[in-house]
């Protein structure tokens, strides 16, 4: 007798055994009387709890400062810049408009008072209703899951009692509206995975459908809001999986089924996450505080945005044209340099070239300034026909200031040694020429044109002598270089850092030079017109901000906790302390639902593992359709 037919045999034990062990004409769900309502009994308990008194204190606390500040833009159509997706802040900005909201108030600090015409219930509404909705919405998973009723209302007291989740749902604060699109987008595919024998229904398309757009706002909130969205990848990707190996099904029945489900998880997600931005950035198309984040030609088709939109501001870069290069991508600075050298020896004991510094400067200077030169004129006057610069044109940039032309030599860089420095070149009579031509390589050439053009044209900057393109270091020089931003040349061309555009531009008028700096220092930049970009264009723009500026920018703070810490409650977060009391909102989980919990998965981990270790021994404990359920659990 093989092994599979004494696994049957054992099984067939087993469940006579079990069967035995019943009373005659019973089930052990028979004997359990389920108590009714218990939806009810939930919301109404939930929403007694979390929108009692939810108005107080009437202070800013903690997160309330920045999101506060995002509905205030809202109100005003100003642009702001955050690192997540702008969902949750506009639904609070909707009901806070529908309130009377106009976004004067400042939220400068937390702990400040909320003046009285603030509508604080308003912007503390939706979190609060998206707690409230969400303990049905667990209890209701916990169906779907196949437990009990008392287990579901078990699990929806549980969340009742935890002192973490009902502080964040009574503040102006995104968790709340995450945790619900997230525990509906996983609802929606529980109730799917139960309509596998009725493929291609109403209910089918529907369940499929409302997965994939609550988990897709969920996402909206925050970005976190993809760990849902992959968890819920793997139940349905396990679901077809399943499918695959049933031998009943043939292979034209399979390929609809994945393209139908392929269909719903593209379009839809997309759709939704497009709509909300594109809300979004027709809303905002004013300048405000965070434009500086964002490139040239963005700031420059917001309403009132960028200083260098002048009336009559010339387009194409010519020779003699006064400019100012901007880096485009991360974080934004300006081409700049100073009548001051680099030190004839760095701090480990390395000579520099004691050339003119050219740093990044994050500030709008008038030594930002640069002159456009064609090499073998002397001459710097813009002069009919415009001689326009090309893309592959070989140039120099002089220094508007100091008139001393952009340099780079075989020299270490000051902070980066694997790079060459980059300098304006001075004549000290030694064996040192200048190498001061840098090729123009315009990447977007395909849209823009072979013209240089002003804001539109992201250039490339190639040092003719090295083959290395100029580039934004991302280091900050020491008290030598007044704590500016190290530029440097790279070999490697094609990155991000090495990609510049011309911001301010004028035509150069005098060819004195005293003249010049006079037009330097007095130029008055005034916004009077905004360019054009598509929705398309400032969609990816904000895209990459979102993704690359987030990597830049956030950095560990004393309210930072690590993974590790949080299944046993090692720390909490102080929301506000009072000035005149000891009165205070401390963000800390209830110990005994975050233990318990902790514990619950360890637990259930190695009985998971003991039982599956004793299954494969033969020894079944528990019957097939318990022990399926059981291994289920892990898997959605």
């Amino acid at each position: 007798m093989d092994r599979d037919e004494d696994v049957a045999k054992i099984k067939n034990e087993n469940g006579a055994a079990n069967n035995s062990n019943c009373k005659s004409g019973k089930t052990i769900e028979s004997d359990v009387i389920y108590p009714q309502n218990f939806k009810l009994h939930i919301e109404l308990d939930c929403i007694a709890v979390l929108l009692f008194s939810f108005d107080i204190p009437v202070l800013d606390r903690f997160d309330e400062l920045h999101y506060g500040k995002f509905v205030g833009m809202y109100m005003k159509r100003i642009f702001f810049f955050d690192q997540h997706p702008p969902l949750g802040k506009q639904l609070i900005a909707a009901v806070a408009y529908l309130a009377g909201f106009d976004g004067e108030f400042k939220f400068d600090s937390i702990g400040s008072t909320y003046p009285a015409h603030i509508p604080i219930v308003a912007l503390r509404l939706i979190p609060a209703v998206s707690g409230a909705l969400i303990l049905p919405i667990a209890y209701h998973v916990m169906l779907e899951l196949g437990f009990s009723q008392w287990t579901g209302a078990l699990a929806g007291f549980f969340l009742l009692c935890d002192n973490a989740f009902l502080t964040q749902s009574r503040f102006i604060l995104m968790e709340p509206m995450l945790l619900l699109f997230s525990l509906l987008g996983l609802l929606c595919v529980l109730k799917f995975k139960k309509l596998r024998n009725h493929p291609f229904s109403l209910n089918w398309w529907l369940w499929l459908a409302l997965a994939a757009t609550f988990l897709t706002l969920g996402v909206c909130v925050k970005y976190i809001g993809g760990l849902t969205f992959t968890l819920c990848l793997g139940i349905l990707f396990r679901d077809y999986w399943l499918l695959l190996g049933n031998k009943m099904l043939q292979g034209g029945f399979l390929l609809w089924q994945l393209f139908g489900r392929l269909a719903v998880l593209l379009i839809i997600p997309s759709a939704v996450y497009l709509a909300v931005f594109y809300v979004h950035l027709n809303v905002l198309n004013h300048a405000g505080p965070h434009d500086t984040i964002m490139t040239s030609a963005f700031q420059a088709s917001l309403e009132g945005g960028l200083a260098s939109i002048t009336h009559g501001q010339p387009l194409q870069v010519a020779h003699g044209s006064q400019i100012t290069l901007r880096h485009t991508h991360g974080r934004p600075c300006w081409l700049h340099s100073h009548d001051a050298m680099y030190p004839i020896r760095y701090s480990d004991s390395r000579g520099s070239s004691h050339q003119q510094q050219v740093t990044c400067y994050t500030f709008k200077d008038v030594n930002n300034w640069w002159i456009v030169k064609r090499p073998d004129r002397n001459d710097m006057v813009v002069s009919e026909p415009v001689d326009a610069i090309q893309h592959g044109d070989v140039i120099q940039l002089v220094h508007g200031i100091t008139s001393r032309a952009l340099n780079s030599h075989d020299v270490a860089a000051a902070m980066s040694p694997h790079n060459q420095e980059v300098s304006c070149y001075i004549d000290y009579n030694v064996s040192m020429p200048a190498q001061n031509l840098w090729r123009v390589e315009i990447i977007n050439e395909d849209q823009t044109g072979r013209v240089w053009h002003a804001i539109q044209s992201m250039v490339r900057l190639v040092h003719v002598n090295t083959s290395q393109a100029l580039k934004f270091s991302g280091r900050q020089l020491p008290d030598w270089g007044f704590h500016q931003h190290e530029v440097v040349t790279d070999k490697h061309l094609i990155q991000d850092d090495t990609v510049w555009n011309v911001e301010e531009h004028r035509y150069t008028k005098a060819e004195d030079q005293k003249e010049r700096e006079r037009e330097l220092v007095n130029a008055e930049m005034i916004p009077m017109t905004a360019t054009k970009l598509t929705f398309w264009d400032k969609f990816l723009e904000l895209q990459y901000k979102m993704l690359f500026s987030n990597t830049e920018s956030v950095q560990n703070h004393m309210y930072s906790s690590d993974p590790l810490e949080w299944p046993f409650l090692t720390r909490g977060v102080a929301y506000w302390v009072s000035r005149d009391s000891n009165a205070q909102v401390h963000l800390l989980g209830n110990i005994v639902v975050w233990w318990s919990g902790s514990f619950g998965i360890f637990l259930y981990s190695a009985l998971l593992l003991w039982y599956t270790l004793r299954r494969r021994r033969a020894c079944f404990d528990i019957p097939d359709e318990i022990w399926d359920q059981f291994v289920s659990i892990d898997i959605t």
